[in-house]
């Protein structure tokens, strides 16, 4: 979305093409990882206990390598083949996930909106690649997917709160009892996604 919007007409197929291999592989490198990270914690899970690495079909040592490899590989294909910055924006949505999101979930809530962050970072990248810059326009594309991702993440964990319980992982449904600040996160980030979803309109792209 962010690459289609981003691109002056007609659209760049070879670039798009170069851009989505680039970030796929970049996601499933961060995915890697992120289950090599967690193993143990997804096997408290039932939603996540029959992932490869919980189920003994892969070894943690083999998704350690396999992950740093494609990530490496994601990196230096988005450099070469579409531009640095996305690949340096690549980057940062790598680290902060990985090093910043995963740890914190397990200590305090503020874990989703810490989350949000790399998780609203796609469209960036895809305007980065085609533009070869990052302006009010990309970033508008960004608030759009974070504020999304709180009534999407609440709600998971509101179904998944038991699940979420036994491996110890603090999303806001876990950690209070009655869902009142859940209920008034979910309304309140709703608000600010509708209003956020204006922008591209008033903007004029």
């Amino acid at each position: 979305a962010g690459f289609a919007l981003g691109s002056p007409s007609p659209i760049n197929w070879l670039l798009f093409l170069h851009t989505t291999l680039g970030i796929a592989l970049l996601s499933s490198g961060i995915s890697t990882l992120n289950q090599y990270w967690e193993r143990d914690l997804d096997a408290l899970m039932q939603r996540t206990q029959t992932r490869p690495l919980p189920t003994g079909k892969m070894s943690a040592r083999g998704a350690l390598m396999f992950g740093i490899a494609i990530s490496v590989l994601a990196e230096i294909y988005l450099a070469w083949m579409v531009n640095p910055l996305t690949a340096a924006w690549g980057l940062a949505a790598l680290g902060s996930y990985l090093f910043i999101y995963t740890p914190l979930k397990t200590r305090t809530h503020w874990c989703t909106f810490i989350g949000a962050i790399p998780g609203a970072l796609p469209p960036l990248l895809g305007w980065a690649a085609v533009r070869n810059e990052v302006g009010i326009e990309a970033w508008t594309l960004f608030g759009i997917l974070f504020f999304w991702q709180f009534p999407h993440f609440h709600a998971i964990a509101t179904m998944y709160r038991e699940d979420y319980g036994r491996a110890q992982i603090r999303m806001l449904p876990v950690i209070e009892p009655d869902g009142k600040s859940t209920a008034k996160q979910i309304v309140g980030y709703t608000i600010a996604l509708v209003v956020t979803s204006f922008l591209p309109v008033l903007l004029g792209f």
